[in-house]
């Protein structure tokens, strides 16, 4: 059995993680967050410590290890600016450090952490959990039999936040990334990881809500439309009272994979506990993707761009 610290448990993306740990048969035995509402430890982990100042967390982690329990891993739930200060936290206490998407805002950073793999000997893992979808998977393997042909594919997600959202650390650039890195870096990875390198990443919109280009990788040109705006959710999918669309066509052929999530970050620690998982060099792509979008100069809406950008 290993054991685990999570920081920011009280994030909703942690209960994917406690669930992981628990289902693998680990223990999580400390847990930080600012944010003391975390009445679902109860369902999972009621024994495990809990603090919510990183200091006194840090003190309890460093004890465990002086006394001959140090943590085996780190699983890091926090926001998205922190991620690169927790994984380092975590190689300092001799944990490995198991992190939510993105890993670290900036490409250098990336550099900065196959460097701390390399004179630690520890690993930092990156949650890819849609390289363990089934559909995804079919996908792959359809398009490795068809080496030589382009594909066309558009992508769009729209994931409808209210007022809070702006208000919050998502809301902030300089925190979460923006719109293209909070919402839209697990697709960008899953498409690379299918259809091959970048060869142009356009920009054609970039807004607080919004955001809208062309990439075009080795074998796939893909049009992709991200938004947290509730306006720009299709007419049919407000009749049925939703408020996300989410869409994916491959050579006009839509790919479903709505369901089948539940149990992906599962699937994740196992491969992770296995020796396997992705890390830094499997998480670099996406993130140079979305720097690039974030500090693009924008493009005309000239030549092909997705069709949501003409309403």
């Amino acid at each position: 059995m290993k054991t685990f610290g999570i920081i920011g448990v009280a994030g909703y993306i942690a209960v994917r993680h406690l669930k992981a740990v628990k289902e693998t048969g680990n223990e999580v035995v400390a847990a930080l967050d600012n944010f003391d509402s975390v009445g679902i430890m109860d369902s999972y982990f009621p024994d495990a410590d809990f603090f919510t100042e990183f200091e006194r967390f840090d003190r309890h982690v460093d004890k465990l290890k002086r006394h001959g329990s140090p943590l085996d891993y780190v699983s890091i739930c926090s926001p998205n600016y922190l991620h690169d200060s927790h994984i380092r936290f975590a190689i300092r206490q001799g944990a490995n450090a198991i992190c939510e998407k993105p890993l670290v805002l900036n490409p250098w950073n990336v550099e900065g952490l196959m460097d701390l793999e390399k004179e630690s000997g520890q690993k930092i893992y990156n949650i890819l959990q849609l390289r363990y979808h089934p559909a995804i998977l079919e996908l792959k393997k359809k398009i490795e039999q068809q080496p030589d042909k382009i594909h066309d594919i558009d992508l769009t997600y729209i994931t409808s936040r209210g007022k809070w959202y702006h208000f919050s650390w998502k809301g902030d650039p300089l925190k979460s990334g923006g719109i293209a890195t909070n919402i839209g870096i697990h697709f960008f990875d899953m498409l690379t990881w299918i259809f091959g390198d970048v060869e142009q990443n356009i920009t054609h919109k970039l807004t607080d809500t919004d955001a809208a280009g062309m990439l075009v990788l080795k074998k796939a040109r893909v049009r992709w439309f991200l938004s947290v705006d509730y306006e720009n959710v299709p007419a049919e999918i407000k009749e049925k009272g939703q408020r996300t669309y989410r869409s994916i066509t491959v050579d006009g052929e839509e790919i479903e994979f709505s369901g089948g999530f539940t149990d992906l970050h599962t699937k994740s620690y196992e491969e992770i506990l296995n020796g396997n998982g992705y890390g830094p060099v499997d998480a670099r792509t996406s993130i140079e993707i979305v720097h690039d979008i974030r500090n693009a100069k924008i493009s005309s809406l000239t030549g092909d761009f997705h069709p949501f950008l003409k309403k």
